[in-house]
């Protein structure tokens, strides 16, 4: 069975590595419902916890993208980590597609030369070890997964992440009926200046002046067709970690920075129809020659989520 179900992929245990980046995979196994937002081509089994993974990065897309026109966004590592993530533990690990995923920690560094942007699209191999694999009976329930990112055969990164999963009856009875509240209606709070955060469109900006310094309202668009790809009970997390992007720019007065590094821990799910807090603070840089913010959300009271980025001057 797991041998047909990764044949409609193009994946064969007989040509480990050799990914190929002619189509997309189907977007129901990345969990996204626009084809456009597909970013993952490919995937070959290498043994029982090692695998390629083909991605492709377009020149320009909506959303990931810089004021530069010399780079792709490095964001887009971070999205298609998510999306590896996803696409290993449906094809592989038989997570039913049905069960709700949590992401609990995921991180990436990325080199400037691996963002260079190319006459074409940029052809991203990712190599994915699994570890530390957590089962709930016969099932697999969450995991570790270290990323190595290449292209064109030079390595230009790195990342990781942790996940859990859960059936659709634990996870109703976890989030105490939040998963049926509809809050896409909620007015939607004015946003920063996009200029002031490197954006060229206002629905873009996900955070809102709070009248405090170096702390910011999460601006949440539930309508956005991107970071809201399709409906969702909390706030996703790429949207927290592009809300950590955005607070760095505002906080270094550097529109014109980039996270090259980026790591997130997620506490807690982020509701809507309560207001979210985004600060941020200078802090020590993992990245050479970055410059490092730490950022934290709350809600209620509570840390939700935590990160630390490493921002720098793209050209």
């Amino acid at each position: 069975m797991l041998t047909d179900q990764l044949t409609t992929l193009g994946v064969a245990r007989e040509l480990p590595g050799e990914v190929v980046f002619e189509q997309t995979v189907p977007r129901h196994l990345v969990h996204r419902a626009a084809v456009s937002e597909v970013f993952l081509t490919d995937l070959r089994i290498i043994d029982d916890t090692t695998f390629s993974v083909g991605a492709q990065w377009p020149r320009d897309h909506s959303f990931y993208r810089l004021s530069t026109p010399h780079r792709h966004d490095p964001m887009l590592l971070a999205e298609t980590i998510r999306q590896a993530a996803l696409v290993i533990a449906h094809q592989v690990f038989q997570v039913p597609l049905d069960w709700k995923f949590m992401s609990h920690e995921t991180n990436y560094q990325v080199t400037s030369a691996g963002l260079a942007l190319g006459k074409r699209p940029a052809d991203i191999l990712l190599s994915v070890t699994c570890h530390d694999i957590k089962r709930r009976g016969p099932r697999v329930a969450g995991m570790s997964m270290e990323i190595s990112c290449h292209r064109e055969g030079r390595r230009i990164g790195s990342g990781s992440v942790r996940w859990s999963c859960v059936t659709p009856a634990s996870y109703k009875r976890l989030r105490g009926g939040r998963d049926e509240l509809d809050t896409s209606g909620d007015p939607v709070p004015a946003p920063m200046a996009r200029q002031l955060v490197g954006r060229d469109r206002s629905r873009d900006v996900v955070l809102s002046p709070l009248g405090e310094r170096d702390r910011w309202l999460l601006r949440v668009d539930q309508h956005h067709p991107v970071l809201f790809d399709h409906p969702v009970d909390h706030v996703p997390g790429m949207v927290l970690q592009e809300a950590g992007r955005q607070a760095a720019a505002l906080l270094l007065n550097r529109p014109d920075v980039a996270p090259v590094a980026c790591r997130f821990t997620f506490d807690k799910y982020v509701e809507f129809g309560s207001p979210v807090i985004v600060s941020a603070g200078r802090c020590t840089p993992a990245t050479s020659g970055a410059l490092g913010v730490g950022v934290r959300i709350e809600q209620d009271g509570s840390t939700v989520a935590h990160g630390l980025m490493d921002m720098r001057i793209v050209d």
